[in-house]
């Protein structure tokens, strides 16, 4: 403050400091409009294209996955047909690779079970009983950790094999959901998920009347409307599974 005299009798060549402020605000305004207009080379990025194009993308690798498995599957029942033949008709090791295509679940299962049906709320669902909050976006979809806990509920009351939509499992297979969507085995479903196992019914439905996940799960189907329902079977056939058995990432210790 104290040249003050001397700054009003001669001018400074300095840019004062908030001079210097507006022109740096005005480049870096520049600067980000220069970047937006690269990026969207003269489209509109709030139309979501980008993700569009990646959501078509998906579904027809998805597709593409069905017909590959379809596929594979009938060169696997030739291929099976070719080792039985080869085997020269030995009923011994006949019965033995039934036995380990029943155990791994490559060949068709039929026998009695129960299907599973989880959907997502309706939208804009709210509270269904006094004193419930209003729901968040994640409490009215299914979760990847709510088929996990069917179909682990299933395998512990004693399953022989399980269905889900239109995919047998098998030990490999891994349950993963991302967004609203379950990604099984290259494929891609949306709700409502059906999971179906065959087994003695009371002890499969006794287990998932067990299972502590599968209880909170029935908590928010009571407050907010998200569905469930299980339907028994006096004989279901599961497929045989039909995709790859080679394992991309875990390799053999030793």
């Amino acid at each position: 403050m104290s040249n003050s005299a001397d700054s009003t009798s001669r001018p400074s060549r300095r840019f004062r400091p908030v001079r210097l402020l507006t022109v740096a605000v005005f480049a870096l305004a520049g600067l980000i409009f220069w970047m937006s207009f690269n990026t969207a080379k003269g489209t509109n990025i709030r139309t979501d294209a980008s993700m569009l194009r990646l959501s078509d993308l998906i579904q027809e690798r998805s597709r593409a996955n069905g017909e590959l498995e379809g596929g594979a599957a009938g060169l696997r029942s030739e291929v099976d047909a070719l080792a039985r033949r080869d085997t020269g008709g030995n009923t011994a090791q006949n019965k033995r690779l039934a036995a380990l295509g029943a155990a791994t679940g490559t060949q068709p299962l039929t026998g009695p079970g129960l299907t599973v049906t989880l959907t997502d709320a309706p939208p804009g669902a709210g509270p269904k009983i006094p004193g419930v909050p209003p729901p968040q976006p994640n409490d009215l979809v299914i979760h990847q950790q709510d088929l996990q806990a069917v179909v682990n509920a299933l395998w512990q009351g004693g399953a022989q094999g399980i269905q889900i939509m239109d995919q047998r499992l098998i030990a490999t297979s891994a349950v993963r959901c991302v967004g609203n969507t379950l990604i099984l085995q290259g494929r891609v479903y949306s709700p409502p998920y059906k999971v179906t196992a065959v087994g003695d019914r009371g002890a499969l439905r006794k287990a998932l009347d067990a299972s502590p996940a599968i209880r909170n799960y029935l908590q928010y189907v009571t407050a907010y409307g998200l569905g469930w329902k299980v339907d028994q079977h006096d004989s279901v056939t599961l497929p045989g599974y039909s995709g790859t058995v080679d394992l991309p990432y875990a390799k053999p210790v030793g």
